[in-house]
């Protein structure tokens, strides 16, 4: 397939990827002209070209096309603002990335996530106040990470600055003092997962397959190294503490693991553990006010699914209090007692435990979208009057999860997951709950998972056949 035509030269080839990221991959209606897509992108920056791909026999339109841009900063702008929108009325919305590299060797386009964080080199006074003070005039910063000696804690010089959107970074990049050598940061490296906690599905069900790297969880972190707090076995009486150390895969932030555990009276202090660079290490460290409350919080948690799909580990941890004292031997021994009553005799398996306290149902559903009401669904039978189009980063969220989502905008038919892929479709009987629902989904976060929401091109017809006459 050629992307660009013929007779364009070799410096103008040669600069296609300069400055990086400055080319946008165009996905749109096979009626749209070059000189439409210009008019319509131009007003984001200076435009250096347009191509419209189009079949070598048939010299038509394959509804794709590229829109080349003076500035990292201009194409980062205009995929943001023109993703999802109708260039041209009766023609379908525009899909808007990113183009890859015409060097890269990847088979898709640059993710979202790779262009907020930059990387610069900064002076070794510097705190973190410092540097969040230094590029906040270019957009809004979710976080900022000093990098430092792990044996001294001294500052190495260098440092992350994560921004909300890709052409907030770009604008950073070309416009900060030239001394911080300011670059994009390299994706992090993702985690292998190596263990099913999938609750029933396969790992590859759960990922998407794939089997190569793109398949890895980038939100999974391998199952957390207490460190400084030694696990212990709470079947023997003595090891209950008021302290527990929490353990997740998935990328939990400190409120959904203060909110959950919070749910049972006590709480006294919770905080997700971080490593030297302020990244999440993957498990948390709770404090209860009485021996009962940690040890009902350790019964229920342990081995719950939190969100779908993730199995947390919950395990006791020395917090430094002398169980040998009167005080400390009777409320062990109250623990005991209460342990073998009854309501304690059930089975002891974590996995067919379900937490009898009241859970709030948005609990299942961790996200800053605000949700409208749940509604029911549309008869099985209805006619799909427009279909949606999802793609998920890192992994599929469970169907369950999906339709608790999608089915509050209304008129929601079914969701359907392809196997071994990480992408699914939503069928709505009525367009116009299908269109509310992408408005409010597109780009965002569910448990951890981004979602990029579309609309999904109309079934292929084979025009090959000849048409009936009946």
């Amino acid at each position: 397939m050629e992307e660009f035509p013929t007779n364009t030269n070799t410096k103008q080839t040669e600069n296609l990827d300069e400055p990086p990221n400055s080319r946008l991959f165009v996905v749109t209606s096979r009626s749209i002209t070059e000189d439409e897509l210009r008019e319509s992108f131009s007003v984001y920056g200076d435009i250096h070209g347009v191509w419209v791909v189009k079949d070598k026999q048939t010299k038509e339109s394959k509804g794709i096309a590229y829109v080349k841009f003076a500035k990292s900063s201009q194409a980062c702008l205009a995929m943001e603002e023109m993703h999802g929108r109708v260039l041209m009325e009766g023609t379908k919305p525009v899909k808007v990335f990113i183009a890859q590299s015409r060097s890269s060797t990847r088979h898709r386009d640059v993710e979202d996530e790779e262009l907020t964080r930059i990387f610069v080199m900064i002076p070794k006074s510097f705190s973190e106040e410092d540097l969040k003070d230094t590029f906040k005039e270019y957009g809004d910063i979710e976080y900022c990470v000093i990098i430092k000696n792990k044996s001294t804690g001294e500052s190495k010089g260098l440092g992350y600055v994560r921004y909300y959107k890709p052409s907030q970074a770009a604008i950073a990049i070309e416009n900060c003092d030239k001394t911080y050598r300011a670059i994009l940061a390299e994706p992090r490296t993702k985690a292998p997962v190596t263990e099913d906690y999938s609750g029933g599905m396969s790992r590859g069900d759960y990922s998407g397959g794939g089997g190569g790297s793109d398949s890895s969880n980038q939100y999974a972190f391998p199952m957390a190294d207490p460190g400084n707090y030694p696990a212990m076995d709470y079947r023997s009486s003595v090891d209950f503490t008021r302290c527990l150390m929490m353990s997740t895969r998935a990328a939990l932030s400190q409120e959904q693991v203060f909110a959950l555990f919070d749910l049972i009276p006590g709480m006294e202090y919770c905080e997700l553990q971080r490593d030297a660079y302020g990244m999440n290490k993957g498990h948390a460290l709770i404090r209860y006010a009485n021996l009962g409350s940690s040890f009902y919080a350790r019964e229920k948690l342990n081995g719950f699914e939190y969100p779908p799909g993730n199995r947390l580990s919950v395990n006791f941890v020395d917090d430094g209090e002398d169980r040998n004292s009167p005080v400390g031997r009777m409320a062990v021994q109250f623990v005991t007692t209460q342990m073998m009553s009854p309501p304690w005799n059930g089975p002891s398996s974590s996995q067919s435990m379900k937490p009898n306290f009241p859970i709030s149902p948005m609990l299942r559903i961790q996200t800053d979208v605000n949700l409208p009401p749940l509604k029911k669904l549309a008869p099985p039978d209805s006619k799909a009057k427009e279909r949606l189009f999802v793609v998920f980063s890192p992994s599929p969220l469970p169907p369950d999860v999906l339709e608790d989502v999608f089915c509050r905008y209304g008129s929601l038919i079914e969701v359907h997951l392809v196997p071994g892929r990480k992408v699914g479709y939503m069928k709505y009987s009525e367009k116009q709950c299908a269109d509310d629902a992408m408005a409010a989904l597109h780009g965002q976060v569910i448990n951890g998972v981004k979602m990029k929401v579309m609309l999904a091109d109309p079934p292929r017809e084979e025009s090959h056949k000849r048409p009936r006459n009946f």
